[in-house]
């Protein structure tokens, strides 16, 4: 990982534009999970820590365009780039992150040049929808996933596949780890948002909320709730929510075992992944890292 942490540096330090790089430096490298996928399953491919390098800056691209889409202040618990230089810069240092990456992503085996590419495409649809999702709740749990996948998850089932095709080894099977990590990483941060508190999620709890994203726990709630409940929870939907809103949101969850019901379908994933990968012990250790994180 010391690698790919030199190489990001690097790509970012010759787009030779240093306001750039200063601000890229106050982004949080967070867990790194894509690049660390790629090294698990290629670590002996020499491309591999620039492969990592490269889905890093466009992961970080696609932070800096979500922060000005929902006006996000705080990223990993610190002013978002938004918040401090404005939307323009964010958008403007996203599009360099995003450019600088396909280019360098051309030098790589077309296969995996086109699944990344084709991958962001993907990303950017899952961004809309999720934006025109938010304006009225949505209680249909595919659509939902289908949004999960576009948005998170296929860029991670695309570095599994990419990592794999460097090594020779089955990118198939890869791929459908890679896709269902992907998922279970998303439905643990819902789930995240609604159980951890605001020091440990950097932000208020059930912002997701707040922001109008009815993530998977509030479709199955609105599922079980009976009328006068589906429309309280409908009611307090896209909107500051105060303590005893949020008590009431909670106590229902817990009344109908929600969280736990979201953590089985996570764990479901993750043991589609496993068995898609078989013996793979580094990305069985991967998946129980996000099934088991607190933050």
């Amino acid at each position: 990982m010391k690698t790919v942490e030199t190489l990001i540096a690097k790509l970012v330090d010759e787009v030779d534009y240093p306001h750039a790089a200063e601000l890229f430096k106050t982004l949080s490298g967070g867990k790194r999970l894509r690049a660390r996928l790629i090294l698990t399953i290629a670590p002996e491919a020499p491309n591999a820590p620039l492969l990592g390098a490269i889905v890093e800056l466009i992961h970080a691209a696609s932070l800096l365009h979500d922060d000005v889409i929902d006006e996000a202040q705080l990223r990993r618990g610190v002013p978002s780039v938004n918040a401090t230089q404005g939307s323009k810069t964010a958008i403007m240092l996203g599009d360099i992150l995003y450019s600088k990456a396909f280019s360098e992503l051309t030098a790589f085996d077309p296969a995996i040049s086109r699944a990344v590419a084709e991958s962001v495409t993907r990303l950017s649809v899952g961004e809309m929808m999720d934006v025109a999702m938010a304006e009225s709740f949505n209680t249909d749990h595919d659509l939902y996933l289908k949004m999960l996948y576009l948005k998170t998850a296929t860029l991670i089932e695309a570095c599994a596949f990419s990592a794999a095709l460097l090594s020779g080894k089955d990118h198939k099977a890869h791929a459908t780890y890679g896709k269902n990590l992907g998922l279970a990483f998303q439905i643990v941060d819902d789930i995240l948002d609604i159980t951890a508190d605001e020091a440990t999620l950097g932000k208020p709890s059930l912002n997701d909320f707040s922001e109008g994203k009815v993530t998977l726990p509030y479709i199955d709630l609105y599922e079980r709730l009976d009328e006068a409940g589906k429309e309280r929870l409908v009611q307090n939907h896209a909107k500051v929510l105060n303590e005893e809103e949020k008590g009431w949101i909670r106590s229902q969850m817990d009344d109908y075992k929600i969280i736990e019901h979201s953590y089985t379908y996570a764990r479901a994933l993750c043991d589609e992944a496993i068995e898609a990968i078989g013996e793979e012990t580094a990305l069985r250790a991967i998946i129980e890292s996000v099934i088991q994180r607190s933050h």
